[in-house]
């Protein structure tokens, strides 16, 4: 780890269903093996060349992340499997694993590593999203708890993620000081927000300190879709624990592989992107 880092661990949450990978989309037409794999929402392991989280994984590499933690459904996943075999591979790093027995959101997916969380700060980040290494390396050097906050324009520009969806994200309201006071879902009017002229917008990238496992345990789950969410589990640490999170800006954008239409366009975005590990030669795909 860099002297100057606060951490090079990162818990990365790939337990959930994958529902809207799942989805049929009218029209488009997929090879049959990415096919299989969509069909069973394994995201991590569309093949993007080499699976995409092999991409995501390699990002933080380059970012001096050298422990990780992989949440992963229940039973023998093909992506447990897959990440078992690679973690034999890696020569200057750990790759461990935490189950979530049901999908109930992602901070219950990040409670259940717990364990392998301790005492000490860690990252956590999607398993569908691509980082540039900058953005986590900023995060990683940052006084933890803080969050990365992507400006929304430069998170358009750089991105694969339609412009009318980034607009619908979750705004950051952050203080004079550069502490987030609040994530906001569906501001009435986002531009409110706007620090400097530039509007700050949260993607569940965070360095946290194990007092969100307090959170976790304390919070109720989301009124419409009945999980237990990350975002809430940090404002009530901010509200009830006193928490202060940093806000992290960046100005790069993120890779987003949450549906089948997204598959063209991250395919395309990181045909130049080297995975340097080695992997698995065949993947099992039940």
């Amino acid at each position: 780890m860099n002297k100057t880092s606060t951490t090079d661990r990162a818990m990365i949450l790939a337990g959930g269903l994958g529902t809207r990978m799942q989805k049929q989309v009218e029209g488009l037409t997929l090879d049959e093996s990415t096919t299989k794999i969509a069909d069973q929402g394994a995201k991590g392991l569309i093949p993007i060349g080499r699976p995409f989280l092999d991409h995501t994984l390699q990002a933080l590499l380059d970012a001096g992340c050298r422990d990780f933690c992989l949440i992963v459904p229940a039973g023998a996943s093909a992506i447990r499997k897959y990440y078992e075999a690679v973690s034999e591979q890696l020569a200057d790093a750990a790759l461990d694993f935490a189950v979530q027995g049901e999908p109930l959101g992602t901070a219950h997916a990040m409670a259940c590593g717990r364990d392998w969380a301790g005492d000490r700060p860690f990252m956590v980040f999607n398993s569908d999203n691509f980082y540039m290494p900058r953005t986590v390396g900023d995060l990683m050097a940052a006084p933890a708890p803080a969050t990365v906050a992507f400006e929304r324009e430069s998170l358009i520009a750089g991105s694969n993620i339609p412009a009318e969806r980034i607009r619908r994200f979750a705004v950051m309201d952050i203080d004079a000081s550069g502490h987030v006071k609040r994530i906001v879902e569906k501001p009435d009017d986002p531009d409110a927000y706007a620090v400097g002229g530039k509007l700050y917008l949260s993607m569940n990238c965070f360095l946290l300190t194990p007092e969100i496992f307090t959170a976790c345990d304390s919070i109720d789950p989301h009124p419409q879709r009945n999980e237990y969410e990350l975002p809430t589990a940090v404002q009530y640490s901010i509200e009830k624990l006193g928490l202060t999170y940093t806000a992290v800006p960046s100005a790069e954008g993120v890779l987003d592989l949450t549906a089948r239409t997204d598959i063209a366009s991250v395919r395309k975005l990181l045909s130049g992107h080297k995975v340097r590990f080695s992997g698995p030669d065949h993947l099992e795909i039940g």
